[in-house]
């Protein structure tokens, strides 16, 4: 896969290592980011202003992504040029949310045939149109984590805000989250922080996906 949308799931890197996920879940979920599970009490917020609020609850909790995790690489950039260190780890996709001049080290040439690699040239300014890439970008993100013995990174240059909106939007689109539920689900494990074009655009598909 190319860095081309296509017809059909964070500017910044998603760092996090986690290999188990909550008791009970059976998922292996962007190993490389996050383990996600469900809240039952989720209340049901109709504002781009609440969702933004929500996500802010967690930067209070924690001003570092990384925290989150008991198994956890810091350096998410260095991390995601170190081949072998993929390798190493068993990352068999990769998936750039800042595919460009800055970060552009991702491609079929650098990583070679061990690992896929799709590459998105988002910048992290909320008038961004990200929408495009939803659909492909989570087609992706569903195609690694049912590969066997797939595991995926996603990232971008931060990681808080266009790689975790493509992973919201991959939990959206094919696990049928609410927007807030996958806030809320990915929050508990890291902290997120989209800007607020993401959040509206995310909040359109939403709308789109509860017809």
């Amino acid at each position: 896969m190319g860095s081309a949308p296509t017809n059909r799931v964070i500017a910044t890197p998603l760092d996090g290592f986690k290999r188990e996920l909550g008791k009970g879940q059976g998922y292996q979920w962007l190993l490389t980011l996050m383990a996600v599970f469900c809240h039952p009490c989720l209340r049901q917020y109709n504002s781009e202003y609440q969702l933004l609020e929500t996500t802010e609850g967690r930067m209070k909790l924690s001003s570092d992504p990384a925290s989150c995790f008991p198994e956890t690489s810091k350096w998410p950039i260095v991390m995601a040029h170190n081949r072998f260190g993929l390798w190493k780890m068993g990352i068999s996709h990769v998936l750039n949310a800042a595919h460009g001049k800055i970060f552009c080290q991702g491609s079929h040439k650098f990583y070679g045939t061990t690992i896929e690699y799709y590459g998105v040239p988002a910048f992290d300014l909320p008038d961004f149109d990200m929408t495009p890439y939803f659909y492909p970008a989570a087609e992706f993100i569903h195609k690694a984590l049912n590969t066997p013995r797939g595991k995926i990174l996603v990232h971008c240059a931060v990681g808080i805000s266009r790689s975790s909106s493509l992973v919201l939007a991959y939990l959206m689109i094919y696990h049928r989250f609410s927007l807030l539920k996958a806030i809320q689900a990915v929050k508990e494990r890291r902290w997120i922080f989209p800007n607020r074009g993401f959040l509206k655009q995310l909040r359109n598909l939403d709308l789109q996906l509860s017809k």
